[in-house]
């Protein structure tokens, strides 16, 4: 199993060796490797099962590092930096030859972030390279909040996981490209539509691909072992009514189910403590003797952007 800890010296010379180590962000967790080391980020792939189709995110600790990792930096993006960085936003940037093909899946664009976690800024601060990494669990499944998640699904394939206890936001970044006119939402995630539009005027929104243009753009995704059905639970639970059912709701209860078998996403509407439980509640009910998790769309605004977009992949 891998060692759990917080020590950012020991984390930097697993890094430096080119072994992987957890790494938490203020998103989800991420398993993370030398972006300029080919061999540790293959690893990253191969540790988690991950297509070599499916680019990675670069993680920095600084603004004045998007130098090293893109060719050019439009006016846009410095402005969506400035505005939002360190945070849960990335850019998809024209590449730089000094990061690899292998963690831009042979596009000409890299994608890139600065998190926004204070144990995992001092790591990259130590460090001489910027990271590669994906979300810390195996390729399709729910995403780690916790280092004991990243724990029971890889501490035996990765030597060190950074503790920086539960994720604040709880769902991955929004990532951000452009053409010529207008910006690009490759996936909607922690910073809502709204907030980036302020910024860049008309936002164009890219369909889930099979050869995608960015991470996270795969139609089928986040997913727990158990089926998962997305509609109004109300009618679900007629339909359904045969199988072994859990329930995750935005916030309502409902009779027909046992009260240990429903999981509410919040008390009381709250979009930002949805989001922020929404993984560790589908984990929680992957592990329960059921056959089938029932969930609902919450608000589509805001942060019920995002969480309805990984509701709709995991029950693809």
């Amino acid at each position: 199993m891998a060692e759990i800890g917080q020590d950012i010296i020991q984390a930097k010379n697993l890094l430096d060796q080119g072994e992987l180590v957890a790494i938490p962000t203020e998103t989800v967790y991420g398993l993370a490797g030398n972006a300029r080391n080919e061999s540790a980020v293959a690893r990253i792939f191969e540790v988690k099962k991950r297509p070599f189709f499916d680019p990675l995110i670069v993680h920095i600790g600084a603004i004045s590092q998007l130098s090293e990792i893109a060719d050019d930096l439009p006016s846009w993006a410095e402005a969506l930096a400035h505005k939002f960085w360190p945070g849960p936003l990335t850019l998809v940037l024209p590449k730089s030859p000094a990061i690899p093909d292998l963690v831009s899946a042979g596009l000409p664009t890299v994608a890139v972030r600065m998190p926004n976690h204070n144990l995992t800024l001092n790591l990259l601060s130590t460090l001489s390279y910027p990271l590669a990494a994906p979300s810390a669990n195996p390729f399709g499944y729910i995403s780690p909040t916790t280092a004991e998640h990243v724990q029971a699904q890889l501490g035996d394939d990765i030597a060190y996981i950074l503790d920086g206890g539960p994720c604040m936001v709880g769902i991955e970044s929004t990532i951000v490209g452009y053409d010529d006119s207008n910006a690009i939402i490759y996936r909607k995630g922690g910073i809502p539509l709204e907030e980036i539009a302020e910024i860049t005027g008309s936002l164009t929104r890219v369909e889930d691909h099979s050869d995608p243009l960015a991470p996270g753009m795969l139609k089928s995704h986040y997913a727990p072992s158990k089926k998962v059905v997305m509609g109004e639970i109300s009618d679900l639970l007629k339909t359904h009514a045969s199988q072994q059912i859990g329930i995750l709701s935005f916030r309502k209860q409902f009779s027909e189910v046992a009260a240990s078998r429903q999981i509410q996403l919040t008390s009381d509407g709250d979009l930002k403590e949805a989001a922020k439980n929404l993984f560790a509640a589908l984990r929680k009910l992957d592990a329960m003797p059921i056959t089938h998790i029932l969930v609902e769309p919450v608000p589509d605004q805001g942060l019920g952007q995002a969480i309805n977009d990984r509701l709709r992949r995991a029950s693809s």
